[in-house]
């Protein structure tokens, strides 16, 4: 199913048999590492979820893993399951085992949302079989292709109705991005090289095998520090487009279990003492991008992160100048919890812009929009996003 790129669109808000909740409701495909920490995200930022698929995993075994989690500490909540579903905190979440996505019985949940966290169905064609199964809206949890990318603090403006499929990117490129819009902002970025110190994820063996993509990456995660590919600089420039040709990069998969750190290196247009940098990106967190940038001063460690919910958290203290236009920022993020709290966060954005476009549809009865009218470039109808 691909998105609308035509020059007009018809918009007639919510279909008529979902009901307007006050919540989103949403259902999670695939409960690995990334579907677990979003549900647990969720059930702290106002999202219901209410159906799960995985089609590898009993609702004992889901129960279980959930629970007892050897990064992120056990679950503060009580976690049980029937033969057909899960319990969390007395809320009821309906599983299912489907391995199709299309056959997943969605509609029976009036879904507003589908969390694609499986890592297989990645385009629109793929995703768009949640949509066909009942659900209104995709959320990949990976780069796509050819669906639109949104990361928090970055982009979100960008956002239309016609959007019924979704990425969030990457939890590097969550990281990277806000840093680079507000460096490029204040100073003019003129180019950079970029370095993700990653930890290791469920794709790296932990015995030296074969891997075909990537011979490399076949070694021994817990033994060694691989050289890998990243594609953060190419999703950057997706979400900044005035980003385009000035940033490459690369990563390097360390025995790690969780929290990564980006190194960027960059040369300035305008030039600025690191104090003036560091003075720019503290204001920016507690300012436009607050929750989604952090800040420290202090001599921290990567496990000092772990649980952090800010996509990007700048080490004040990490980074250094070459002189007043070369310089290295240090940026760490939780790359399982904090990129789970944000695809929570853009399914929050999402549907509160969703729902008051719906509202003020019906109040001036005008249902046929251009992608380029006022009211569509920017939320500013109501209050509902605070």
């Amino acid at each position: 199913m691909a998105a609308n790129t035509n020059d007009t669109y018809v918009y007639t808000g919510l279909p008529q048999n979902w009901k307007q909740t006050a919540r989103p409701r949403v259902g999670i495909n695939g409960f690995g590492r990334i579907g677990r920490l979003t549900l647990r995200a969720a059930l702290t930022m106002n999202v219901d979820v209410v159906a799960i698929n995985d089609p590898f995993l009993t609702t004992g075994h889901m129960a279980y893993m959930f629970q007892y989690d050897s990064t992120h500490g056990r679950f503060n909540g009580t976690v049980t399951s029937t033969a057909s579903e899960l319990i969390v905190n007395h809320l009821k979440i309906k599983v299912y085992n489907n391995k199709v996505p299309g056959e997943i019985p969605w509609l029976d949940h009036e879904l507003d949302f589908v969390v694609e966290a499986t890592g297989a169905y990645t385009t629109i064609d793929k995703a768009g079989e949640h949509l066909t199964a009942g659900s209104r809206k995709v959320i990949i949890t990976a780069p796509s292709s050819d669906a639109p990318m949104f990361v928090c603090g970055v982009n979100l403006d960008l956002y239309q109705p016609y959007m019924n499929i979704v990425s969030n990117g990457s939890c590097t490129t969550n990281c990277l991005a806000p840093l680079v819009k507000v460096i490029n902002e204040k100073f003019g970025l003129q180019e950079g090289l970029i370095t993700s110190v990653h930890s290791l994820t469920s794709s790296q063996l932990v015995v030296d095998g074969p891997s075909n993509k990537d011979w490399r990456g076949g070694r021994g995660a817990l033994q060694n520090i691989i050289p890998a590919t990243t594609g953060a600089a190419t999703a950057v420039e997706k979400v900044l487009p005035e980003m385009r040709g000035k940033l490459t990069g690369m990563a390097f998969r360390v025995p790690t279990p969780d929290v990564s750190v980006v190194d960027l290196t960059c040369k300035l247009i305008i030039p600025a003492t690191y104090k003036e940098i560091v003075e720019a990106v503290r204001e920016a967190s507690m300012n436009g991008m607050k929750g989604i940038i952090g800040f420290t001063n202090e001599m921290l460690v990567s496990s000092d992160f772990k649980g952090s919910t800010c996509s990007c958290v700048f080490d004040a203290q990490a980074g250094l100048a070459l002189n007043d236009s070369f310089v290295k920022l240090v940026a760490w993020y939780d790359n399982e919890f904090a990129y789970s709290c944000r695809v929570v966060s853009l399914i929050n954005y999402i549907f509160a812009v969703d729902l008051c476009r719906s509202k003020r549809r019906k109040s001036d009865s005008k249902m046929h929009r251009r992608k380029g009218d006022d009211d569509d470039k920017d939320h500013t109808c109501c209050g509902c996003l605070g």
